[in-house]
């Protein structure tokens, strides 16, 4: 292809097919994605510390194995960015923090060791909030991440960056993870798709309490398809995440009977009873709900008890907090930002009645919420409270002008589920009130994921035949009148060792 943006805007899907029938080169595609990363990174800073010398070496040796005929990996030659949270073997990996800085991990997390091993090419990191702590891609290292439809406003987080990776046709393919919302939010911000995975159906070996079920690492994309193609190379038990299982499942979609959205039982709520939602989004899910009834088989509203909710969130992700920060916070807590600091001192206010209360709290309601399920097949809801705002406010203050308690608790929509464990997806949906990305958050049966994403799919073929559900997509052209400064909170560039220097673009600080 003669435009090398044609080819970058291909699914992950397709580009894998023409790689396999040597219609394209993974040099002539690792190539197109670089020079998009170069036209428009600069103006949302999704991209990081990249590995574009390293990424050439590899789409050469892509490139030969499939002209000698060898077996493949599933991902084999496709360019992939890697959230900012994973260790990336000789690749800078700062977690957003001015700790790790020059933080370059001897060897891949198990997350990453999959996708290479399945033949992606990791051509970078993507932008997190420092320590992934909130829903807003900020940081003192790298700067803020904008989003693609809007530079000046946040782009979700902490999975901000390859939300807006992928929007952009930067790379097709991304990883996430999710805690409270970490991979749902900056998917439907960015009109991408993303997949909180039921715990331990992918490895995750950075959580330092390896049986919480919060804490899940997971595959975006622009389509639920290529979310599937990632999810395929990363499924199955590994010695490093103690609530694995074994899991097998096809590579891709192909084959598979679509979902019948004639039979589907659809039971939708806008706030889960307890959580605070903006009246303007309310209006806007009320008319994606008008436009699904009729298509399906029941489409109604349901009763969801999440009493406790909060609370029993709060000391649930304190717990995960005070493990991961605490030698950082014995050895100088003024290097942490607010954000981590504060979940961290919130978690050694608690006392162990709390732990045992709010793990209690989990389990009843984990028991009420799958009772719904034999009702629905998928339950809807929106995934994010308001619109987009502003990158530089750090974090939504009040809905509805009802005061919220901590910078997190917008983050309910999705936090809820959560706890509930079941996994749950946020699909591209049209826009809302303001013309910016609205995201249907979409919540499968306990270990539903498959059936989960072959639901989505008969729902992405159906949002795409009205302009009031078609997926949108950024003007690039628009963007690049932009003048926002991403970096203006980026405190001193990542101080990096010689071995780092030579995988660190000249822009990324």
């Amino acid at each position: 292809m003669n435009d090398r943006h044609e080819l970058t805007r291909l699914s992950a899907v397709a580009l894998r097919a023409l790689l396999q029938a040597r219609e394209i080169s993974a040099v002539e595609l690792l190539e197109a994605c670089i020079a998009r990363i170069d036209t428009l990174n600069p103006y949302v800073n999704a991209i990081t510390a990249t590995s574009f010398d390293r990424a050439r070496r590899e789409a050469l040796a892509a490139d030969a194995a499939v002209a000698r005929g060898e077996a493949v990996g599933i991902l084999h030659g496709l360019p992939i960015g890697i959230k900012d949270l994973e260790e990336t073997e000789g690749l800078l990996t700062t977690y957003g923090s001015p700790l790790y800085r020059a933080n370059v991990p001897a060897q891949d997390n198990t997350l990453v060791r999959r996708v290479r091993a399945a033949g992606a090419i990791v051509v970078g990191k993507t932008n997190v909030p420092e320590m992934g702590a909130g829903a807003n891609s900020f940081n003192p290292v790298w700067g803020a991440t904008g989003n693609p439809f809007d530079p000046r406003l946040n782009a979700g987080g902490s999975s901000g960056g390859s939300a807006a990776a992928l929007a952009l046709d930067l790379v097709p393919l991304a990883s996430g993870s999710d805690t409270g919302g970490s991979l749902r939010i900056p998917a439907a911000k960015c009109g991408v798709v993303g997949l909180r995975t039921s715990p331990g159906l992918v490895p995750s070996d950075r959580k330092p309490l390896g049986w919480t079920p919060i804490a899940v690492v997971g595959p975006m994309g622009r389509t639920v398809e290529d979310t599937w193609l990632q999810l395929a190379a990363t499924v199955g038990q590994s010695g490093s995440d103690p609530l694995g299982y074994p899991f097998a499942m096809s590579a891709t979609m192909e084959g598979r009977a679509p979902t019948d959205l004639s039979a589907l039982r659809i039971g939708y709520t806008e706030d889960f009873g307890v959580c605070e939602v903006d009246d303007e989004i309310r209006a806007v899910f009320r008319r994606k709900i008008a436009f699904l009834r009729g298509k399906v088989a029941v489409c109604e509203p349901v009763e969801v008890d999440f009493e406790g909710a909060h609370r029993c969130f709060d000391v649930l992700r304190a717990e995960a907090f005070v493990a991961g920060l605490q030698k950082a916070y014995e050895t100088n807590p003024d290097l942490l930002g607010p954000n981590p600091r504060a979940n961290y001192e919130m978690g050694i206010g608690l006392g162990l009645a709390d732990c045992v209360r709010a793990h209690a709290d989990q389990t009843r309601l984990f028991r009420r919420f799958q009772t719904l399920f034999d009702r629905y097949d998928v339950i809807l809801s929106p995934t994010t409270p308001v619109s987009p705002f502003a990158w530089a406010q750090p974090y939504l203050k009040s809905v509805n002008g009802v005061e919220l308690e901590n910078y997190y608790r917008w983050l309910s929509l999705t936090y809820v589920v959560t706890l509930a464990t079941n996994p749950a997806l946020s699909l591209p949906c049209g826009v809302d009130h303001r013309g910016m990305p609205f995201g249907l958050q979409m919540i499968g049966a306990f270990r539903g994921d498959l059936a989960l994403l072959d639901a989505a799919r008969a729902f992405e073929t159906l949002f795409a035949t009205a302009d009031e559900t078609r997926r949108p997509i950024p003007d690039a052209a628009k963007l690049r009148e932009s003048t926002v400064d991403l970096k203006s909170i980026v405190t001193h560039p990542p101080v990096l060792d010689a071995v780092a220097a030579s995988h660190v673009s000249a822009s990324a600080v």
